[in-house]
């Protein structure tokens, strides 16, 4: 099991608890690595979903599963390795979400594969190792 970032729609899939793929995965992982990784961007992205429904008790939550988590910051590096993807995504007109695009440089700079059930944007990405957790 190589090490991963986790999408937004992943961490959120193990935060609900619901799917038994998923949960069987991420404590496949934690016994291996013992935290999760995954970028400012899908903290932002979760955490404004989760205040706008005033979801108090799982913001505390995820609050804590962000301390014991590695939460990736935008590095310039990030920033200039997402600009590149946008140029070939814009040019082969496959474009992305720019969150999608940031998440995906992110994984790329910090060399890992990225788990996401959206397989289909993921995949414009060049060079991105791509796993799902919910394929069983």
């Amino acid at each position: 099991m190589p090490p991963t970032l986790l999408d937004t729609d992943t961490l959120s899939e193990i935060m609900k608890g619901q799917d038994f793929h998923i949960q069987q995965k991420a404590q496949q992982y934690l016994g291996v690595y013992g935290y999760f990784t995954f970028s400012i961007i899908t903290r932002y992205e979760i955490l404004r979903g989760l205040k706008a429904k005033e979801a108090i008790r799982q913001l505390s939550a995820f609050e804590r599963r962000c301390q014991k988590s590695n939460v990736l910051p935008l590095t310039d590096e990030v920033i200039i390795q997402a600009a590149d993807i946008y140029g070939n995504l814009y040019r082969q007109g496959q474009l992305i979400s720019d969150a999608d695009i940031l998440i995906g440089a992110t994984a790329l700079v910090h060399g890992l594969a990225l788990v996401t059930k959206n397989i289909d944007h993921f995949q414009r990405i060049s060079h991105l190792g791509l796993e799902n957790w919910c394929a069983s």
